[in-house]
């Protein structure tokens, strides 16, 4: 068995993708740089289990279209 290991950039740019990086990045840097606080606020009223369900649900949506 092989392991690649990647650096975090790679695990960021093939995991999410350059442009969603980017995007992050303006949000954290123009919003004071606080991203637990943005976490906080973006997450509230989430538990892992209903995460898990909207990213299934996306991924169900996204393979339809393609």
């Amino acid at each position: 068995m092989t392991v690649k290991v990647m650096s975090e950039q790679q695990v960021i740019e093939e995991g999410v993708g350059v442009a969603k990086v980017a995007r992050f990045l303006a949000t954290w840097q123009t919003d004071g740089g606080d991203y637990l606080a943005i976490r906080d606020r973006l997450f509230a009223d989430e538990t892992v289990e209903t995460l898990f369900e909207k990213v299934q649900a996306y991924q169900t949506r996204q393979d339809k279209h393609r």
